[in-house]
């Protein structure tokens, strides 16, 4: 919680910073308040790149939320992506002590510790510590122990970790533009918090949040996260594509993947031609558009393909229910959940930001399903009657008391 009772939420991408001010109202909705985005610089495929241009781009994104809504801010969750997140799996166990009292919220955090307090290599951090399930003696399976009985208490989590360098890096950045980062979430389990139904996650469903520069699949069965992963294929090789196949600048192969793109060629008019810039004297070029979408259907397949096999390594394909659920800027590429049933042989939609209030109109599209997701992961971290315990809080991203000092200044300084 922020100035003024705000939360704020700044998701660091690839291809742009979407920094997001929210309130919660009383009907439990999230209204935004303020909304900043600018480009990226500085930021390749997830990762800091250059401090300085990053630390600036933040900057910008900050300050175009902070006039948007009136409010200084101060702290905020942040996103964090690229391939060097990772997951496994770890188990752990505690006593309970005295048979005539419950299982406590104290317990569970203490098995969660335990699980998180694994070795690990010393370049790597613990960010996430998700609790697949517990159980309590021999009772399998239990989604929440506490209130329960027994004298024994396991666990079963995802532990997701990321390079110390790469947290680093990212926290420098942030801080340099005077934040504080409460916390850094993994990208695409903050997209999963705004596109993905209740449902789903118990009946088994796999998010692909395809950005600029990585796709995060994750799977989630019996409700909660099952396996994480991140593919070194995004909405910029569509882009880099397009402009070797048409031999176009990015900049133009970009502009007419948004404007004519389609992952289905078949159901293009044969006929129909547009205009591109391109290489060349006469810097304007009439190409086929059913031409133009082959070439993102070709590599949209193999994008599909490899979200397939980072599926069947976790070994839950079988499981999944609900199907795939497409989110991400590339999402937004017309076709696209059509040629992933037709692809992968399962139910598939466009994840949109749901359960947002204010300004929903300019966020209502999957290129900010994380920045939306950091709101909501951070309204489920407030503590409710001492019973949160999906998450276990991420063991960096803390400042030094010359930091703290200089954003209490900020707060008190006149604006």
């Amino acid at each position: 919680m922020y100035r003024n009772g705000t939360l704020a939420a700044i998701d660091v991408g690839s291809t742009k910073i979407c920094t997001l001010v929210g309130e919660l109202t009383p009907e439990g909705e999230m209204r935004i308040v303020g909304v900043g985005i600018a480009p990226t610089a500085g930021i390749k495929k997830g990762m800091v790149d250059n401090i300085q241009q990053a630390t600036e781009s933040i900057l910008n994104s900050l300050e175009k939320a902070e006039r948007s809504s009136g409010t200084r801010i101060v702290s905020a969750q942040v996103s964090i992506g690229g391939s060097h997140i990772s997951a496994i799996i770890n188990r752990a166990v505690v006593a309970i002590p005295g048979r005539n009292r419950p299982i406590g919220p104290e317990d569970v955090a203490r098995v969660l510790e335990a699980a998180g307090g694994m070795s690990i290599p010393s370049d790597r951090q613990v960010l996430h510590v998700i609790p697949r399930y517990f159980v309590v003696d021999s009772q399998d399976h239990v989604s929440d122990p506490v209130g329960m009985f027994g004298q024994r208490l396991d666990v079963e989590t995802l532990v997701i970790t990321g390079a110390v360098n790469a947290i680093q890096n990212l926290t420098k950045c942030v801080e340099g533009a005077g934040v504080q980062v409460e916390e850094l979430v993994a990208g695409g389990l903050a997209s999963a918090e705004a596109v993905l139904e209740p449902e789903e996650k118990e009946q088994g469903v796999v998010l692909a949040d395809v950005g600029g520069g990585t796709t995060d699949v994750v799977l989630f069965t019996d409700g909660s996260a099952y396996h994480l992963g991140v593919l070194q294929v995004s909405g910029d090789h569509l882009t880099r594509d397009l402009g070797a196949g048409l031999r176009a600048p990015a900049r133009a192969a970009e502009e007419a993947k948004i404007a004519f793109g389609h992952a289905i060629p078949s159901t293009i008019d044969s006929e129909e031609l547009v205009e591109i810039e391109a290489f060349g004297s006469e810097r304007r070029r009439t190409v086929s558009r059913r031409r133009l979408a082959e070439i993102l259907q070709a590599r949209v397949e193999e994008t599909l393909e490899m979200i397939y096999m980072d599926v069947r390594r976790a070994g839950i394909d079988d499981m999944l229910a609900a199907g795939l659920v497409l989110t991400g800027g590339s999402a937004n590429l017309p076709g696209v959940d059509g040629l992933a049933e037709q692809v992968l042989r399962m139910p598939a939609r466009i994840g949109v930001p749901r359960g947002i209030q204010g300004l929903s109109d300019i966020l209502a599209n999957p290129s900010y399903a994380t920045a939306v997701g950091l709101l909501h992961w951070s309204l489920r971290q407030q503590p409710t009657n001492g019973r949160k315990h999906r998450e276990k809080r991420p063991l960096g991203a803390r400042t030094d008391w010359l930091g703290t000092i200089g954003r209490w200044l900020k707060v008190l300084l006149p604006q």
